[in-house]
């Protein structure tokens, strides 16, 4: 009987461990070095800043890169959209970043989304961007700590 039990317990955690619902921050909430956030903000600009195509064996690779200026109600970071990203970041344009991170660029916070995120265009949302709060000109400064 007791083996009945341990199994039925197992059994019912492993269905329960499936996928999570994911947790939804606001754009003050990021912090340097963090990872794998979910976001839903608005673009207020996007400029493209690298376009370059090449010829690899009769394949044509194109690189697009821009840098948005993306926010919510809370304040504004800047986005570093990539490729087929580039195409969705129009001005006005509410999106979902999923499984997004921060990366420092020149001692600033950049979001960004690599392939094992997602980026995609949702409902118009009905927040206003709070346009003085921008995360991205925050600079820091990484310091060593010495041990005593």
């Amino acid at each position: 009987m007791a083996t009945t039990q341990g199994q039925s317990e197992s059994s019912s955690t492993t269905t329960t461990k499936g996928l999570r619902k994911p947790v939804f921050i606001k754009v003050e909430e990021l912090k340097p070095g963090t990872v794998g956030h979910t976001l839903t903000v608005k673009v207020l600009s996007s400029k493209t800043v690298v376009q370059k195509s090449r010829s690899v064996a009769h394949n044509h690779a194109h690189t697009k890169i821009a840098e948005c200026v993306i926010g919510d109600d809370t304040g504004t970071i800047i986005f570093t959209a990539r490729n087929q990203q580039v195409d969705m970041m129009q001005s006005g344009a509410t999106i979902i970043l999923r499984n997004a991170r921060i990366d420092m660029f020149k001692g600033s916070m950049r979001l960004g989304v690599d392939k094992w995120g997602r980026v995609e265009v949702a409902d118009p949302a009905d927040f206003v961007i709070k346009e003085d709060n921008n995360l991205s000109l925050v600079e820091y400064e990484l310091v060593t700590v010495a041990d005593q």
